[in-house]
């Protein structure tokens, strides 16, 4: 419900194979229908339907082309006529550019309307009915320009208190800190060192009164936790108190810094936030004047109508947003676009063949390799069939429902868009998050060449795909439909330089779109040069390694570098040997997957950058998992939090990124199994939570996580919060080798039949034997050991006769009382320990 409550529907069989489903609302709004059978939700699921609290008679209407819309794509609205005919309609839309309408009546008193704005700015949409505005008629639509850009900066103000008692930098990372202000709105704050050398936690003040700060070490408050601070009037952040200056924020130039000020002096602790969007991404700076006020510049490269947000502890400043209109010269940037509806795929069921295919041109079949991890953990090698030249299918029978994680590594390395999820059973989640793109063509190009990548679109369920390629030429884009839930798409440019790969899934766009590419111009000699005595096996940091280049006779300057995990890059150190002959010489600092760029007369040479995997304990982003309540549903003002175990996926990077209607407090400690991150979120609707390790997104991510409640910050653009955390090594409990993981049992060991002579009385130098029946315990491992007066029995052999039934021999050389163990997982069967005399 609207409300973010849930109610049960009546739920009626018809007796002839179907069910009716009979619900009395009792809110207006958007609601969510959504059927399961046997746990599991059917095709389709969830339903979405609107309800209006006007009875019949009355006409309203509802849909996202009342309130927003992309000048060159058509905005949809819906009226219900409530039984009243449509005969008596009338609608309108005026604005900035001529709006053609189209509408259809669907029959079913409504009546879908469809306009299409080609220019940016606020149009009024009016509909009447019998030459009265209907409820909430004329609304206001703003109409933002072709592919917005976003662009984000966030300023921190925070305040700051000393916290009692002495604590050690060691300490400091273990512990994280709460503040719950008075209306019980609980959010993460920060613990740091002061110059002073005590602890200080910083937070953003939002009330006035008593607020009750709980530090926690591993979950169990510490000494003199939790403690009272008081926040006064003047410390709350007040947008309203915020004095915004300049001509910045009524017009601009593009390819200028367009400067506005802004003085937050009088309105108390709190961060400022200012994002920009309109046709092209704009370039923001801040700086801080010496009088404490700031002076922030942005500059875009595309003239048009620009909306500026600018908001303070969450709220807006008076005025925002802003409408700029910024005028100029643009940058000459060519569109291409092409849309593609793209089906569900049918349901798999276990047992049957699964398949995922993947394109990967110039490599050698031998170096690659698959496998697939069932939900219970259980990780099996999967096959890889060659289907045509380049194209690669991964061949799998799975044996439980739920989703599986399937990696592919070429050369141990996990390729493009690797570590993919993949659904047995239906579908439990569908939208353009669930949507995976990789290959050549997202990351460089030559000109007039055709760059390819996949598209993966069978996790998100059907909807419209759309391509779009931005840059100094237009592009010729093809796109191949391989009818298994994935796509190849190839483009080919007349310019060099830097282009923009949007993907649209449904008109959202999909994770880490759009990639930026660069083109390089024709490849020239570049293509000559061939690659020697390439470093393999065993690499490790803080050492240098080297490797050859030839140039057969091509003429002109290689240059080369080495870019790292982390994004840093480094330059290699190049020595002419001879005439033909360079050495490159490279030295990694980090663990991971590293690439090296060797480029000749500023072109990559062929198969360049080069991928190199330094270090034994190279993270695995296919071995993290993140799970906790913070990933389902959560409550706006209450914390959630969520855990990435990181045991046995080595060291790297964490990146953990949380993009919804507003910034949210998170933060990240060290736990046991991993990291323990925490946030607050403070505006219902849909957030979108990133994990990285390595720069690659583990499985599941991004997660879609639905918040309700109240409204707690002002609405805005969406916006993003993050951090980043260095792992350290963690390892599962139970020593070293907890790399296996052990598949989940389901047994009963009081239902293990033991029968024999030697579970009674045995002989000494005889063989005494007996048997174990485990047909109707479900599957575990047997343990059968047995100790005697002097130490462990001298021989024992265990034999399965299939169908969990075993017969167990063994001999004794020395008299007395023996005990004799038998247990069917952890748990002994009926009659364990026996006690046996010799």
């Amino acid at each position: 419900m609207p409300s973010g409550k849930v109610d049960k529907p009546v739920i009626q069989d018809n007796r002839d194979g179907t069910v009716s489903v009979k619900y009395d609302p009792r809110e207006e709004g958007s609601h969510e229908l959504v059927v399961k059978y046997n746990g599991e939700p059917v095709q389709g699921s969830p339903f979405k339907f609107h309800v209006d609290s006007i009875t019949s008679g009355y006409v309203t209407a509802y849909g996202p082309g009342l309130t927003h819309g992309v000048t060159g794509e058509p905005a949809n609205f819906t009226i219900s006529t409530k039984g009243a005919s449509a005969g008596g309609l009338t609608m309108a839309v005026e604005g900035p550019s001529k709006a053609d309408i189209n509408y259809h009546d669907n029959k079913d008193g409504t009546v879908s309307v469809q306009y299409l704005p080609t220019a940016p700015g606020e149009y009024q949409v009016s509909v009447r009915f019998g030459d009265k505005h209907i409820k909430g008629s004329p609304y206001f639509a703003k109409i933002t320009g072709e592919g917005r850009k976003r662009n984000q900066i966030s300023v921190g103000s925070c305040s700051e208190v000393t916290m009692p008692g002495d604590i050690t930098d060691d300490d400091l990372r273990a512990l994280n800190a709460s503040i719950q202000a008075p209306s019980g709105l609980e959010e993460p704050c920060f613990l740091k060192r002061m110059p002073t050398g005590n602890i200080g936690i910083s937070f953003t003040p939002r009330e006035i009164g008593e607020h009750m700060v709980s530090v926690k070490r591993l979950g169990k408050h510490i000494n003199n936790s939790p403690f009272k601070v008081t926040v006064c009037e003047r410390e709350v952040g007040d947008a309203k108190k915020v004095k915004v200056a300049g001509t910045g924020l009524k017009e601009g130039q593009t390819h200028s810094d367009n400067i506005f000020s802004v003085d937050t002096r009088n309105a108390g602790f709190g961060g400022l936030s200012v994002s920009i969007e309109g046709p092209s991404k704009a370039e923001i700076q801040c700086t801080d004047k010496d009088d404490g006020t700031l002076n922030i510049s942005y500059k875009p490269t595309e003239p048009g109508y620009y909306i500026v947000n600018l908001k303070f502890a969450d709220h807006h400043v008076e005025g925002s947003p802003f409408t700029v209109k910024v005028a100029g010269e643009g940058s000459n940037r060519k569109r291409e676009k092409i849309q593609r509806e793209r089906d569900a795929v049918p349901i798999t069921e276990i047992g049957s063949q699964c398949k995922l295919t993947f394109k990967m041109p110039g490599i050698t079949s031998f170096d690659l390799a698959a496998c697939v991890t069932s939900p219970s953990n259980v990780t099996e090698d999967a096959e890889i069939q060659e289907v045509e030249d380049s194209l690669y299918s991964v061949h799998f029978v799975p044996k439980e429902l739920g989703v599986h994680t399937v990696s592919v590594r070429y050369s141990e390395m996990h390729i493009p868009g690797s570590p993919f999820q993949f659904t047995v059973g239906p579908l439990r989640d569908s939208g353009s998050h669930l949507v995976k793109a990789g290959g050549s063509g997202l990351e460089r190009g030559i000109v007039g060449e055709a760059a390819e990548f996949n598209v993966w679109t069978r996790e998100a369920g059907g909807g419209s795909l759309a391509i779009s390629v931005e840059g100094p030429s237009k592009a010729d884009i093809e796109f191949k439909d391989r009818k298994d839930g994935s796509c190849d798409v190839s483009y080919k440019v007349t310019e060099p330089g830097e282009y923009r790969v949007g993907l649209k899934f449904n008109d959202r766009h999909i994770p880490d779109s759009p990639f930026k590419v660069y083109i390089s111009p024709d490849a020239g000699d570049a293509h000559k040069l061939e690659v020697q005595q390439f470093p393999q096996g065993n690499i490790q940091a803080d050492a240098p390694y080297q490797f050859m280049v030839r140039k057969n006779g091509a003429k002109g300057e290689l240059d080369a570098k080495i870019v790292a995990p982390s994004g840093t890059d480094d330059d290699c150190f190049i020595q002419v040997i001879d005439g033909e002959m360079y050495s490159v010489r490279f030295y990694p600092r980090e663990n991971g997957i590293h690439a090296i760029h060797v480029k000749f007369n500023g072109v990559h040479i062929p198969d360049s950058p080069f991928r190199i995997k330094v270090g034994k304990d190279v993270a695995d982003p296919a071995a993290v998992h993140a799970s906790g309540n913070g990933l389902d549903e959560v409550k706006t003002g209450h914390k959630a939090d969520f855990i990435i175990n990181t045991c046995n996926a080595g060291v790297g990077t964490l990146a953990v990124s949380i993009d919804g209607p507003s910034k949210v407090a998170m933060d990240c400690t060290e736990v046991e199994e991993g990291y323990k991150v925490r946030y607050t979120p403070l505006l219902p609707g849909e957030h979108y939570i990133t994990v990285k390790y390595n720069n690659m997104h583990i499985v599941g991510s991004p997660f879609k996580v639905h918040a309700t409640g109240d409204m707690l910050a002002d609405e805005g653009a969406q916006e993003t919060s993050s951090v980043i955390v260095e792992t350290v090594q963690k390892v599962a409990k139970g020593g070293k080798n907890t790399g296996v993981h052990l598949p989940n049992f389901k047994s009963d060991a009081s239902k293990v039949v033991s029968k024999g002579m030697g579970l009674k009385k045995a002989y000494m130098g005889k063989q005494n034997q007996f048997s174990i029946c485990a047909t109707d315990a479900g599957n575990n491992i047997l343990y059968v050991g047995m100790y005697g007066p002097k130490g462990p029995c001298e021989e024992f052999h265990v034999k399965h006769a299939g169908h969990n039934n075993y017969n167990v021999q063994y001999l004794v050389r020395d008299r007395g009382q023996y005990v004799l163990l038998i247990k069917w997982g952890e748990e002994h069967i009926p009659g364990s320990p026996f006690q046996i005399d010799v």
